[in-house]
């Protein structure tokens, strides 16, 4: 590629043309190391998106941090492999399907089950995986030759052979138990699919009359009086004293024209409502568990459409809401209601569809979780899987210690269906992995196999072996299991997370390892890392939703701004446990970023052009192994590389600690102001291509300038890189030391390269350009007009100004630097800091009150920071708690603090004199 750079930065003319080479040129591919490798790999699993998903902002952060933690990885040397692949999305692909039937006047039962699914795969060829083809768009490092899906043949096998394991070992079972019923997918779903939302709502008292007692009644009270037709007891407080006349007598239910008994039963809080409550097993998970202590039966008076069915008598065909009014107007014409409070109370909704979801008794499959629960907990309790951040090891064991039996059959077409088949005969189930021939009960031939279809979280919580071949034994899962690290969402801690460490510990345990020796908890674990992302927000740290209209499309900010502004944004933002208040602002000010950028590649590539002109040839292929100049080189080249080691060392630490926040900010002050707004105007002093020039000065400032921005475009790269892949191309003109900037070494500090003196004299020479600019301004100076000054301070300043004399001249536009011994200047015409006085006698009209204010202010300020600094410096707590490193820093700033305030009052005091 050639120097010639386009004078605009443009994302769009680059961003299409690297990501199609990455993918074409397949770079980031990882064949299976035939032995095992010098160290662990590091292998990233990608949370698999649905296959009917599109890109959105947690997408992005997450695929942000990914592929950030790849990109760094591999250029460190490690063997990184980031796998790809999609979910199926059982219910969300259905759902599209359907929807697309329906635009066509018919429906999944007219075509017929095979038909169907046929249809599905279909759609998934035409539609599905439009978010990975995003991915590849937006530059994710993955191995595309692993891609997979949940439903392909080699993972369809592992879920098979997971689902009958579990059920030859007893853990899965078949039950009639409540579940989560979604009306409008006609399936079970898992209470993680389940949003709660609070809403107004009535709570209905309904008297219901004693049997035994005519004119007698027992109030109950009820947010769900359609449920009523199932009832089949009512249950109050064994210790209630307003009701133990009626224990053991019966009631008639209202509107059924059934007796049903009262019972005692201490569940029931005698401060709700009424304090008695309706028994309705089929349709409530309390009801359901105090029907089975007391022997009671469960009538199901909803059919899988919340429709009413037959057991609820004359209203058998009403919708569930429909039914409600007509039963709570007929409980009022028959002087049975009582009243309707206003209630707040909680509604679940499907998480797909948004229905109302129905508690509902149905015949479902289980797993039993708390063996698989034990082992999951070990895990993270022995510290083989650790949290990041720490508090959600917290969340996770308040949640694994009270977890639920997983019900894992959903009511679907879509999706692996159970290796269950019901025999005719004699009624009897068969699992197996093949599809049986004949019974196993009474070798009858007469099978048909279970309709239901496995929950999409049973499959995807095998992923980390299946992918790598589980249940064989393979070379792969040898090297690349466990996964070193999962970057996720707290979102899908328990769907997926949680799940994933369950199975991976349950079935891994069994695998012996590559050398033949049985496989510890240790090693079953699916992965050593969780790094819990946190949320993107809108500018006003709204959460984003379609309803509030403010949903920010990451494919369309990446037209406006490029991707690597947008990554960049992300990343200067992921600080860990913090939610990210994306604006694009942030977004526009990274885009400015990479222009500087650009631009400083396009002034470095012409001197390195002019240079060959004049016969200077510097090859940046040479450059890499060198670390920097020699000891008697300007100070700005000894500087410039001290602080790229620096800096590297700083974010090598803050990615190993997931800071992607940390990093992201080291880079881009390295970059805009070390790089750009220091050291690129120093250099402009060095390179000298006259007939009379030094050309093996000016050769070795263009080496320094050379090889510091080709390290730092490294340093850059796993956040921006694209930008960093086409100015990396264009420093070899074409000829790259590696197939891409991605293969190339990640700058790692070199300790010879480091010097703290050259640093702390480089920033004294900064802090005295910045106060003569300052001064400048105060003594309004024409931008162009040169200025002469004056220094004060210790020989060591002074050795240290005339040695650099001609960069304080250029940066700071003086015109001469004289360092008097004795000082003659007003306080309007000097500044001082802890290390130096300057000034200048260039005249200006001094305002006496605005300059007493202007230092009044300053006093001010240094009187607050004295007090401080008493404050800790007096409390002994404080002493004994913070570090050396502190105390003496508080220390310094306290004494520096109390010169800089005695000069300020010199200073007034001499205002005084002239006013």
């Amino acid at each position: 590629m050639s120097h010639d750079l386009p004078k605009s930065y443009d994302p769009t003319a680059i961003e299409d043309r690297w990501a199609e080479y990455w993918v074409r040129e397949r770079l980031f591919d990882v064949p299976t190391p035939e032995g095992a490798p010098a160290a662990s790999p590091f292998t990233i699993l990608l949370p698999p998106p649905n296959v009917t998903g599109r890109l959105h902002m947690g997408h992005m952060l997450n695929q942000t941090e990914m592929d950030i933690l790849t990109r760094w990885r591999r250029m460190r040397g490690d063997l990184a492999l980031w796998l790809p692949g999609t979910d199926h999305a059982g219910i969300a692909t259905q759902m599209m399907v359907e929807r697309q039937l329906a635009s066509e006047n018919t429906t999944r039962q007219e075509l017929g089950r095979e038909a169907f699914v046929e249809r599905v795969w279909q759609w998934k060829q035409h539609y599905g995986g439009a978010i990975l083809d995003q991915m590849k768009r937006l530059g994710a490092s993955v191995d595309w030759s692993r891609e997979y899906f949940t439903m392909d043949d080699h993972l369809s096998v592992a879920v098979r052979e997971a689902f009958v394991r579990l059920h030859e070992q007893g853990l899965i079972y078949r039950g009639a138990y409540i579940v989560n019923w979604c009306p409008v997918q006609q399936t079970a779903i898992s209470d993680l699919e389940v949003v709660h939302e609070e809403q107004q709502g009535k709570l209905w008292e309904i008297r219901y009359p004693v049997v035994e007692e005519p004119g007698q009644f027992l109030a109950i009270a009820t947010t769900r009086p359609e449920t009523m037709l199932g009832d089949v007891a009512v249950a109050v407080n064994p210790d209630d004293e307003r009701y133990k006349h009626l224990h053991g007598k019966r009631l008639r239910l209202p509107l059924m024209n059934r007796e049903i008994p009262i019972i005692t039963d201490a569940w029931v809080s005698a401060d709700f409502g009424t304090g008695a409550v309706k028994v309705t097993p089929a349709h409530d998970p309390n009801d359901f568990a105090l029907g089975q202590r007391h022997g009671m039966p469960s009538i199901n008076v909803m059919d899988e459409t919340a429709h009413i069915n037959d057991e609820g008598g004359a209203y058998a065909g009403l919708d569930r809401y429909e039914a409600r009014k007509r039963i709570l107007a007929d409980l009022e014409a028959q002087g049975l209601l009582v009243a309707a409070k206003d209630h707040t109370n909680s509604i679940g909704k499907c998480d797909r569809c948004k229905s109302v979801v129905e508690p509902r008794l149905s015949t479902q499959w289980f797993v039993k979780i708390q063996p698989l629960a034990d082992k999951a907990i070990a895990a993270v309790e022995q510290g083989y899987i650790k949290f990041s951040p720490e508090q959600y090891a917290k969340t996770y064991f308040e949640w694994m210690r009270n977890i639920h039996d997983w019900c894992i059959s959903r009511q679907l077409w879509w999706g692996h269906r159970i290796p269950a088949w019901h025999c005719g005969t004699c009624k009897q189930i068969t699992v197996a992995r093949e599809t049986p021939a004949q019974c196993s009960h009474c070798k009858s031939t007469d099978l048909e196999q279970e309709k239901d279809v496995l929950d999409t979280w049973f499959s995807s919580g095998l992923l980390p072996c299946s992918v790598f071949g589980w249940p064989r034994h393979t070379h792969d899962l040898d090297i690349f299991y466990p996964t070193q690290l999962l970057v996720t969402g707290f979102d899908i801690l328990f769907f997926w997370v949680a799940r994933m460490i369950m199975l991976g510990c349950h079935f891994m345990l069994d695998m012996p390892m590559a050398d033949g020796s049985e496989r510890t908890l240790k090693d079953a674990v699916p992965f050593r890392e969780v790094y819990i992302h946190a949320l993107v927000r809108d500018a006003d740290r709204q959460k984003m939703s379609k309803t509030k209209g403010n949903v920010i499309d990451p494919i369309e900010i990446v037209g406006k701004y490029g991707t690597d502004a947008v990554r960049f944004t992300l990343a200067s933002m992921a600080s860990p446990g913090t939610d990210i208040a994306f604006s694009e602002s942030r977004t526009e000010g990274y885009r400015a970023f990479a222009n500087k950028i650009w631009n400083a590649a396009r002034f470095i590539f012409m001197n390195v052009d002019r240079a060959a002109e004049s016969g200077i040839f510097v090859d940046p292929r040479t450059l890499v192994n060198s670390f920097g100049p020699d000891e008697n080189a300007p100070i700005e080249a000894r500087w410039i590389v001290s602080r790229l080691n620096n800096t590297a060392a700083e974010v090598n630490r803050a990615l190993g600690e997931y800071r992607f926040h940390e990093a992201a900010n080291l880079v881009y002050q390295f970059f805009w102001g070390d790089f750009c707004d220091w050291y690129l105007e120093i250099v402009k002093l060095r390179l000298d291509f006259g007939e009379y020039a030094d050309k093996s000065a000016t050769r070795a400032a263009l080496t320094t300038l050379l090889s510091t921005f080709e390290a730092a475009l490294r340093l850059l790269s796993p956040f921006m890189p694209f930008l960093t892949e086409e100015l990396w191309h264009a420093v070899y003109d074409g000829k790259t030391p590696a197939k891409s900037i991605a293969l190339s070494r990640y700058p790692q500090p070199l300790e010879e390269a480091l010097d703290a003196s050259v640093e702390g004299e480089m920033a004294i020479l900064q802090e005295l350009i910045v106060t003569v600019r300052a001064l400048r301004k105060d003594l309004d100076v024409p931008e162009r007009e040169l200025v002469a000054i004056q220094i004060a301070g210790p020989d060591t300043l002074q050795h240290l100004a005339e040695t650099n004399r001609s960069i304080i001249e250029r940066l700071a536009r003086v015109s001469a630097i004289d360092f008097p011994a004795t000082w003659n200047l007003g306080p309007g015409n000097t500044r001082t800091t802890a290390s130096f006085t300057v000034g200048s006698s260039y005249e200006k009209q001094i305002d006496v009150v605005a300059e007493r204010e202007r230092l009044r202010k300053q006093l001010d300020q240094y009187d607050k920071i004295l007090i401080n600094a008493e404050r800790q410096l007096g409390n002994d707590g404080f002493l004994s708690k913070a570090p050396e490193k502190v105390v003496t820093g508080l220390k310094k700033q306290a004494s520096e603090a109390a010169m800089l305030r005695q000069e300020t009052l010199d200073a007034i005091e001499k205002l005084e004199q002239l006013a």
